[in-house]
């Protein structure tokens, strides 16, 4: 079980090392003319953290007398949400712009954290460039807009090619229901010792990755979801959402998971792509469509030889009903905040961080899917890595969060019944009682939530 953080002691952390940054020294004082940026530097994932240190000295260039000051939060990804929280709850230490996940919109807009961008983005012509489905991922419950898109994903399988070899299966791989993947496993298992046969994120330790990249990807694949859309209630009993977590407690009793010490350490993803793939110590893994910009030249873990050792695959549906194939897919913004101290300069920095030129290096270094048209058409994006086609492909059956107020405590709660099951904590059956009882108490009562057949 990983620690806990001390509310009071990360507080304490976060306003300290947030007020020398957004205005501790000289740059402060500097009539509003100081950029603070607070965004996640985590890990594997290093493109972010690059290319905002390139478009700094673009952006202070074009705009005399600005300075433009990075506020990196090296942290996993529940504990970056939290000290971001943290960050906005002064003016003081609040960031002007914000490396934001989509699901938390809705939430930090009733928070008060972020300002609507509707003004700015009617005058930046680049704003036609983006899709109606990429506008809407900033797109709040109130219509205005909170946020310009990054990039989004979708989520499969990765193999390896030489395990499956070992072990005798099929390659290329094209499992047809969830009975298809723990087959695999097992026999991985069996005839390939001392590799991990199967990974599934699961767990407070991987925190909103778990909740998507494991349990969402499971659930959304069998006939249930989380959401009731027409009733407009949270789903908190189900046959699928049983049969997701009995998923999960089936591979880790049977061992074909990893340990559940290491699938709780917040470092576990970086482990898993960083370490386990390259050196051929995992058999399988659902994760999602960037993970091999870890492994391109410009990534933390360049293996040129990855495309010829790993393949990729659609996750199924549970018994393989249509479509047949299932993704979840999400996506991160720049946002400015709502105390920003001047927001046309915030947004300035935001419209040149996701320019064409911009928007087309992040999406290739980060492994993200486009959002804008012209660098999904172009060529140089098209051909940067072998598993693109496949990845955006899956946009076709790709599903969101539901992203309202109350997501984060739904995911929090999936995190925990997880967690139960996979340390033998709770049986499946009193794990999902759990999870109902105090999601119900968490999103304003029983008449907010319904069951689903």
């Amino acid at each position: 079980m990983r620690p806990k953080l001390v509310l009071a002691a990360l507080s304490a952390l976060v306003l300290t090392a947030s007020a020398a940054a957004c205005g501790g020294g000289d740059d402060g004082g500097a009539e509003g003319k100081t950029v603070t940026i607070a965004y996640q530097k985590f890990g594997s994932f290093v493109q972010l953290d690059k290319q905002l240190q390139d478009v700094k000295k673009t952006y202070e260039a074009a705009h005399a007398g600005y300075t433009v000051k990075l506020v990196p939060i090296e942290a996993a990804e529940n504990d970056y949400y939290t000290k971001l929280s943290l960050m906005n709850r002064s003016p003081k230490t609040a960031p002007d712009i914000m490396y934001e996940d989509t699901f938390l919109i809705n939430t930090d807009i009733q928070a008060g954290f972020l300002a609507p961008l509707d003004e700015y983005l009617a005058g930046w012509q680049d704003w036609n460039q983006f899709t109606d489905a990429a506008k809407s991922a900033g797109k709040a419950q109130d219509g205005k807009t909170y946020g310009v898109p990054m990039g989004t994903d979708t989520r499969g399988l990765y193999y390896d090619k030489g395990i499956f070899a070992k072990a005798g299966l099929t390659v290329p791989w094209e499992p047809k229901n969830w009975n298809d993947i723990l087959t695999a496993a097992r026999a991985i298992k069996q005839k390939v010792p001392g590799v991990t046969p199967l990974n599934v994120y699961s767990g407070k330790g991987q925190g909103e990755g778990s909740t998507m990249q494991g349990f969402e990807m499971l659930l959304y694949g069998t006939k249930n979801t989380l959401y009731d859309d027409a009733q407009k209630k949270w789903i908190v009993a189900s046959p699928g959402f049983n049969d997701s977590l009995n998923f999960i407690k089936t591979i880790f009793s049977e061992k074909l998971a990893p340990d559940p010490q290491d699938a709780l350490d917040p470092n576990w993803g970086t482990k898993v792509n960083n370490e386990l793939f390259p050196s051929g110590k995992l058999g399988i893994s659902l994760d999602g469509s960037w993970v091999s910009s870890t492994w391109l030249e410009s990534g933390s873990k360049p293996w040129p030889e990855w495309n010829d050792k790993i393949g990729y695959t659609a996750m199924p549906t549970q018994n393989g009903d249509a479509p047949g194939r299932i993704s979840m897919s999400g996506g991160w913004l720049l946002s400015v905040g709502a105390n920003a101290k001047d927001k046309k300069a915030s947004f300035d920095f935001v419209s040149t961080f996701l320019n064409k030129e911009n928007s087309q290096k992040y999406a290739i270094g980060a492994g993200q899917i486009a959002e804008r048209k012209d660098v999904a058409s172009d060529p140089e994006y098209l051909k940067s890595n072998p598993s693109l086609k496949f990845f955006t492909d899956l946009v076709e059956v790709t599903k969101f969060r539901p992203a309202y107020p109350e997501y984060p405590n739904v995911s929090n709660g999936i995190q925990v019944a997880m967690e139960s099951v996979m340390t033998g904590q709770q049986p499946v059956d009193q794990a999902a009682k759990t999870f109902a009882d105090t999601t119900t108490s968490a999103v304003g009562g029983p008449d907010k939530v319904t069951t689903a057949q």
